[in-house]
């Protein structure tokens, strides 16, 4: 049967109606995306040197958001938001802050770990370091969490501990300043020093500088023991009775833009971050999780921490938090 000629051109034009709507559509969210972009630069002070490199930053940024609204459109018992790190491709991502605070240890000298002997049984259901007044306010890359709890329950007094003293000072183990260190490394430094200053005397600038030397030492620790290894049980234990440092992979795109929620699913054990087990608990739903301090500032995650699951069939725990946790003593 023969197609008449109007028909053909109505076809035409219903192509091309539809066309210049979709590309309407295009350059709408485009432009919706630019002004979404531009309000990010904004709140989070970000000056890009010329617009070559705005162009660039702003693909990231479209391509970065786009996967965040796809993740969240399924059913999940976490979610993700855009954060300051929105306009950094994941490798950016995981060479400015992933690696930044943590490196793995080769070999692990053992210790003794003084909660082997308390009944699980016998632990609390949930618990949260925060109320009890043994966690200072979430800075941006601060590694001392375990060490100002420990020295809150054993002196009476939260003090928040000076970072860039561990970046400046603690440079010739393990520990490499800005380039990250072991917790154990620490531990020790801070025992070899008598301990470390405060905050607000020794502010962070999130840079090596030069050690300055003869600070009034606010606090101090007297050892550091390891919990055995690739165990939740005993991670509990010792998290039961103050904070702990634990090391996590947190290289992944969803711990790149974790707003909220428990984290579960597959995650790697590619040890390259530092943070504070400082608690755990169950939801409404019956997931256990693990409460954790991050050093990211309030921005990232639910306003500074994280909430990761607790007891997967993984023994490394997620994301490896199992793998090498340690805590000091005073």
């Amino acid at each position: 049967m023969a197609i008449s000629k109007a028909l053909i051109l109505s076809i035409l034009g219903c192509l091309c109606f539809c066309s210049s709507v979709l590309a309407a559509r295009e350059l709408n969210d485009d432009l919706s995306m630019v002004a979404r972009h531009e309000r990010w630069m904004v709140q989070y002070n970000r000056v890009y040197k010329d617009t070559t490199e705005k162009a660039h930053r702003f693909e990231v940024f479209k391509a970065n958001v786009g996967f965040i609204e796809s993740f969240n459109a399924e059913n999940r018992k976490f979610y993700l938001g855009i954060n300051q790190f929105t306009d950094l491709t994941n490798e950016e991502f995981k060479a400015t802050k992933a690696n930044k605070g943590y490196r793995p240890s080769l070999e692990r000298v053992p210790t003794g770990f003084r909660y082997e002997n308390v009944s699980l049984d016998a632990l609390p259901e949930t618990i949260d370091w925060r109320t009890k007044g043994a966690v200072t306010p979430i800075k941006d890359q601060g590694q001392c969490a375990a060490t100002e709890g420990i020295v809150k329950l054993k002196t009476g007094k939260l003090i928040s501990l000076s970072e860039q003293e561990l970046v400046d000072c603690d440079v010739h183990g393990e520990d490499q300043g800005c380039e990250g260190g072991l917790m154990d490394d620490a531990f020790k430094f801070i025992i070899k020093n008598g301990g470390l200053t405060t905050e607000s005397n020794y502010p962070y600038t999130a840079a090596d500088d030069k050690c300055k030397s003869g600070t009034n030492d606010a606090a101090t620790i007297k050892s550091y023991e390891d919990v055995p290894a690739n165990n939740e049980g005993a991670l509990m234990q010792a998290v039961a009775s103050q904070p702990v440092s634990v090391a996590v992979d947190g290289g992944d795109m969803t711990f790149q833009f974790y707003k909220g929620g428990v984290m579960t699913g597959s995650c790697g054990t590619d040890l390259d971050h530092g943070i504070a087990a400082i608690g755990y608990g169950k939801t409404s739903d019956g997931t256990k999780y693990w409460l954790l301090k991050n050093s990211w500032g309030t921005t990232w995650g639910e306003n500074g921490y994280l909430r990761m699951e607790k007891d997967i069939t993984d023994k490394r725990g997620m994301c490896g938090l199992a793998m090498e946790p340690s805590y000091p003593t005073a």
